[in-house]
């Protein structure tokens, strides 16, 4: 049983509180960045089809700096976003395992090595990979409200370095 060492739960009615969130993640991860450089962590993305695990990790990457268009990773599995902050040059690599067949895909792409990879590996669908991932920093839970935009968000920090970044989310809200 992993412990959960921080907790910030919030309620968002509508897409730009959804956005506001991720936005606050961004700049505690630009903050962590910048206090340790070369820091590396794994969020999974937690949640049923339709949560808006997608719609976070848009707004999170844009957040952070990156001004294309944040695609799905569904059919590639991984879409790397180098991203720059402050003469700090780290990557935000987004991963969707939902059509995953197998456990190991993930590890047989060549995909392993990215979990060292300054930045951070944000991964939708993780339990596909059945216990193969990386121990995850911290783990995001989304649970879609009535309406389309609305869904509860859970933060957890799994380990010291996450437990950093989420409190100092939950200070900035």
């Amino acid at each position: 049983m992993t412990k959960i060492l921080a907790s910030l739960k919030q309620h968002c009615r509508q897409e730009a509180e959804t956005a506001a969130l991720a936005q606050q993640l961004a700049a505690s991860l630009k903050q962590s960045i910048h206090q340790t450089p070369g820091i590396h962590l794994n969020i999974s993305l937690e949640g049923d089809l339709g949560a808006g695990k997608t719609t976070f990790a848009r707004h999170l990457i844009q957040s952070l700096g990156h001004s294309g268009k944040v695609k799905s990773p569904t059919y590639t599995l991984c879409e790397p976003y180098p991203l720059v902050s402050d003469n700090h040059s780290f990557t935000a690599h987004h991963f969707d395992l939902y059509r995953m067949r197998d456990p190991l895909e993930w590890q047989e792409a060549g995909f392993a090595e990215l979990f060292d990879v300054p930045g951070f590996c944000l991964i939708e669908w993780p339990e596909k990979a059945e216990g193969t991932l990386p121990p995850f920093d911290i783990q995001l839970q989304l649970i879609a409200g009535a309406d389309e935009n609305e869904r509860s968000i859970t933060m957890n920090s799994l380990s010291e370095k996450g437990s950093a970044v989420v409190k100092n989310t939950e200070v900035s809200q």
